[in-house]
């Protein structure tokens, strides 16, 4: 189990140190199969990313039960949902990073660039808005990311999910630059010469 907590906090680290969140945002957890049931180690509420210890890391199991102190973020529901829809996904990314959610506040649409895998899709899949941590939000995202690993959450965030925590930190670091790319292309073309 300390494997996959030392494996959170590196991550959470990392996506703090590149600006993928800020202050108390976002939120990353890992689902950790087991003979005995899935348990899952998240992120804890109102606490930033950027300096998590071991004992921060809650444990809960697919109902939500605290197996361990601490209270959890307040999106584990949302990120219960994911699991309960998506055998295939054991980590989630939650961030606020500033262009992909600037797409998600605006009436863009974010475009889905080539450099992670096929591109089914024109543009990242989005829901809307639905008030952080409640049961709306959970159950909105557990549908709208039913066949995508990324989801724009209109005037909140992204989701990025993975079978694996380092492919879905690399899939919101890509979303990101992607965002940036789409902004700056945007500005350029919005000046006139």
């Amino acid at each position: 189990m300390k494997k996959h907590i030392n494996e959170i906090i590196n991550v959470s680290n990392e996506i703090y140190n590149k600006g993928l969140v800020s202050g108390k945002a976002g939120n990353i957890s890992k689902r950790i199969k087991a003979s005995t049931g899935d348990i899952v180690a998240i992120t804890p509420t109102l606490k930033s990313l950027s300096d998590l210890k071991e004992e921060d890391i809650v444990l809960v199991d697919m109902d939500g039960n605290l197996l361990t102190k601490g209270k959890p973020s307040s999106e584990v529901g949302m990120h219960l949902e994911i699991y309960k829809k998506r055998d295939d996904v054991n980590a989630i990314v939650h961030t606020h990073s500033t262009y992909a959610t600037g797409f998600a506040f605006s009436n863009k649409d974010l475009k889905r660039l080539e450099g992670f895998g096929e591109i089914k899709n024109p543009y990242v899949a989005s829901i809307e808005y639905a008030k952080p941590g409640t049961v709306e939000l959970a159950k909105n995202a557990g549908e709208g990311i039913k066949n995508e690993d990324v989801l724009i959450l209109k005037n909140h965030g992204v989701i990025c999910v993975s079978d694996d925590l380092n492919e879905a930190k690399l899939l919101a670091v890509f979303v990101e630059e992607s965002a940036k790319t789409q902004f700056v292309t945007y500005m350029l073309n919005s000046v006139e010469d």
